[in-house]
């Protein structure tokens, strides 16, 4: 290890090239210099921004029709984007003239895809076609029949109970933008829950988070929900009682589930 006595600028310089943490920070006198203050302040404000943007709906399901699905939108309780930070309860809920529309497209569905705004609209608006890519081959190969691709304004995680339900889905993924950081405003996460339903919680739920370029890139997320799902449907669960067996499985190089229950966006 370098001798931090010797040449700490170097040290903190071979720190910073492994992590995008704001870690060796120049400083003038008790403070931050001005050049790391004024990013710092820039990136606060994109997580701000991120949380307030809204969804453009019709181009998301022009890209995700491109994909060769019908993509169906829905809006939950929440009639703005005030109501649904101050109301996550209501996010939890669908409108009740979407619960009508969904209805009518009820099967019988192996899957179904939701994609929610959550507290990042961004994040799903530039990661979730390239995911949906990348995975929807897959599961056509193995046999899924897969509901319409739902797109859900104001949705938190638990939306999906309630439309897997409606249309008859054993299982949901649901793609959500994730709480915003200051490193990441538009990180996207995937909770994959089995068998959803009323008594559905958090720990019934296997989560693969920070989805994005510099995080988890689209198709090692694309290569987990598929195994994810092979899982759920073999053991017939989600959530904690699922463990992560990728380490033994034949494509461990490139799927590594990741089990995290919690109080999702």
């Amino acid at each position: 290890m370098n001798d931090v006595t010797s040449d700490p600028r170097q040290f903190w310089r071979d720190l910073k090239r492994l992590t995008a943490a704001r870690i060796g920070l120049p400083t003038t006198g008790a403070s931050l210099a001005t050049a790391p203050l004024l990013e710092f302040k820039l990136a606060h404000a994109r997580a701000r921004d991120a949380v307030r943007e809204t969804l453009d709906i019709a181009r998301l399901k022009t890209e995700l029709e491109s994909l060769g699905v019908i993509a169906l939108d829905v809006a939950s309780a929440a009639d703005d984007r005030q109501r649904y930070l101050l109301r996550p309860d209501l996010g939890r809920r669908l409108a009740s003239e979407s619960e009508g529309a969904l209805a009518r497209h009820a099967g019988q569905h192996d899957l179904v895809f939701v994609v929610a705004d959550g507290l990042s609209a961004c994040a799903v608006q530039n990661h979730a076609r390239p995911v949906l890519a990348g995975v929807l081959p897959t599961l056509r190969l193995q046999g899924w029949r897969i509901a319409p691709v739902i797109v859900a304004r104001h949705g938190r995680v638990a939306i999906g109970d309630r439309i897997a339900g409606l249309l008859s889905a054993q299982s949901v993924v649901v793609l959500i933008g994730e709480r915003p950081g200051l490193t990441a405003p538009d990180s996207m996460g995937a909770y994959l829950t089995w068998q959803p339903g009323p008594q559905t919680t958090d720990a019934d739920r296997n989560c693969i988070s920070n989805i994005r370029p510099d995080g988890i890139r689209y198709n090692d997320a694309a290569q987990k929900i598929a195994h994810l799902l092979r899982a759920m449907q073999a053991a017939r669960m989600s959530g904690v009682r699922l463990k992560d067996d990728s380490d033994q499985s034949p494509d461990r190089g490139s799927i590594a589930a990741v089990v995290t229950p919690g109080e999702p966006p």
